[in-house]
């Protein structure tokens, strides 16, 4: 079975680890520090913010911007859940745009659309490797005094007008174990404001800004020395991997080209993607679950992200924080995507492969 995803991590992370087992010193310290300057340097920012997973980062950004009950956040129904319960354990109230087709990321005209009087907080998701349209994004933004919290889970060295994502305003990322940078769970806040990243530092740490001083009501959002350890060997050969996935999703575009019906994704003129998904759209009145079923017995594993809307669910429609409006694209990606193997492990042959299963199953729907 070629994965959709896989984790493979070198003796240089086990010896990493171990470095930090010997020295005694397992939870936050020293290495999650150098994990911070390393991670901030990559993404162009003056201050990352280490904290224990990504949705405990879009918790605490939205924390220090000091939300009142009934603030609001305009951001897509496309997306993983932890973006929605990001918001709701925030106690924030959550209003969705909708998403455009060429990039599947929030649609800057839609959001203008959503805006009310109490909307503090605009959360675009940069989905499956590739930016939002951050500029009309960011002039919204400040047009209407909002604050930007980026939902950059799978987008780590994405860039949008040759600046790498997470400096829009606060953006949180994730390092969860399929992430394109993983810790095994693990999360870190971007931004250039220095005040929110002070804040940011004491909130994750039970609200102490030195032993037993504190300033604020906390958490203990606290990444560990172990947990940083696995990701540092890895930012030293990120280049290399992001390459391997270029070329694989290169290798999917031409060998898919001409399936007829059949969506193939795009990396945009001014963004660069890093393919954390490589996402089609299968030909309208494909049946998904027996697509799935035509890979699987061709050896191919695949992954649809996401299924239904994340407002979709019993849980979150009688919740009356959750503001439901119609969104037509996004409706229309979540019935027919599907997505494939891009990962840096993923061979010639394997795209082979991947490309005759593919083929064979849009034919035999």
């Amino acid at each position: 079975m070629i994965p959709i995803s896989t984790v493979r991590l070198g003796d240089d992370v086990a010896e990493r680890v171990l470095e930090v087992i010997r020295s005694g010193i397992i939870a936050q310290g020293p290495v999650v520090a150098e994990f911070e300057r390393e991670f901030a340097t990559l993404q162009q920012v003056e201050h990352a913010v280490a904290v224990n997973n990504g949705t405990t980062a879009l918790v605490a950004s939205l924390e220090v911007l000091d939300l009142e009950e009934g603030d609001e956040v305009v951001t897509t129904p496309f997306t993983f859940a932890a973006t929605l319960n990001a918001i709701l354990e925030a106690g924030a109230t959550v209003r969705f745009a909708d998403i455009r087709l060429d990039d599947y990321c929030i649609d800057p005209e839609s959001i203008s659309a959503r805006l009310t009087d109490r909307t503090r907080v605009v959360m675009p998701v940069h989905l499956y490797g590739q930016a939002a349209d951050m500029a009309p994004i960011a002039q919204i933004a400040a047009s209407r005094g909002l604050s930007i919290v980026e939902d950059a889970a799978q987008a780590h060295g994405a860039t949008y007008g040759g600046a790498p994502v997470g400096g829009f305003g606060l953006a949180g990322f994730s390092f969860y174990a399929t992430k394109n940078l993983t810790t095994g769970e693990g999360g870190m806040i971007t931004t250039n404001d220095g005040e929110l990243a002070d804040k940011l530092r004491i909130l994750r740490n039970q609200g102490m800004r030195a032993r037993y001083e504190y300033v604020m009501a906390g958490h203990n959002y606290r990444l560990t020395d172990l947990a940083a350890a696995v990701v540092l060997p890895q930012l030293a050969t990120y280049a290399d991997q992001l390459a391997a996935r270029r070329r694989n999703a290169a290798g999917l575009i031409e060998r898919l080209g001409e399936v007829d019906g059949l969506v193939l994704p795009q990396e945009l003129p001014g963004r660069e993607h890093v393919w954390h998904q490589f996402t089609v759209l299968l030909p309208d009145g494909t049946d998904r679950a027996a697509f799935v079923d035509r890979l699987t017995a061709a050896g191919v594993g695949s992954g649809i992200y996401y299924p239904r809307l994340v407002h979709d669910y019993g849980v979150y429609r009688k919740d009356p924080r959750v503001v439901i409006e119609e969104t037509p694209n996004a409706a229309l990606v979540a019935s027919r995507c599907l997505s494939l193997p891009v990962h840096a492990g993923v061979t010639e042959a394997d795209l082979d492969v991947i490309a005759s299963a593919v083929r064979e199953a849009v034919e035999a729907r």
